[in-house]
């Protein structure tokens, strides 16, 4: 019996949990696009895929709140990115995430636009108390709304950066072990030949 567990723990995860390729090109919305869905090169983890995926994985999660996997599938299609890990990073934003990162895309919306800043708290919260709790909650829903349009744009460039650096550290470290893996059985082989 042959075991196809991959050298990573990373690796063996996302494939455990992530669609076949041959399950997403039976899909309906994406049949007619699934012959591209086939191309080996759209599922390989190689150093230019995986920030890609990545980075558009980030920007589907954070700039729409439905169909963010599919809009990441097709969004990786032209930009050569892995796909499975372009929808698996959607995940970041899910029904559970969601109110932390309504949280935080308020908190970068405030302080994008500056609103503190320049009028006070206190002038800002007593507008909003002349006008009613209606026009209130519509200046926090386009504030959010605007905090999460600059996270679809900061995060991907993060995740890009990130995900490119954690790549060329773990090939680095994969490298080093197979360095040493190949020394240790020279010096064996060696020693074996002296004796």
């Amino acid at each position: 019996m042959t075991d196809k567990r991959s050298k990573t723990w990373l690796a063996d995860q996302i494939r455990k949990y992530m669609p076949t390729r041959e399950e997403l090109a039976k899909n309906r919305y994406l049949e007619p696009i699934a012959h591209r869905f086939l191309s080996p090169e759209l599922w390989r983890f190689t150093r230019r895929s995986v920030p890609r995926g990545v980075a558009l994985g980030l920007f589907a999660a954070f700039i729409v709140p439905l169909g963010q996997i599919f809009l990441a599938a097709f969004l990786a299609l032209p930009a050569r990115a892995n796909v499975p890990l372009a929808a698996a990073v959607t995940f970041v934003t899910n029904p559970f995430t969601f109110p932390f990162w309504a949280f935080v895309a308020k908190q970068v919306g405030d302080f994008v636009l500056a609103v503190y800043a320049v009028f006070g708290p206190g002038v800002v919260d007593q507008f909003a108390h002349d006008q009613g709790i209606l026009a209130r909650f519509f200046e926090l829903a386009g504030v959010t709304a605007f905090g999460f349009v600059v996270l679809s744009v900061v995060t991907p460039l993060v995740g890009y950066v990130l995900s490119g650096a954690v790549w060329r550290v773990m090939v680095a470290r994969r490298r080093m072990r197979r360095l040493q893996l190949m020394e240790s059985r020279l010096d064996q082989r060696l020693g074996a030949h002296e004796e």
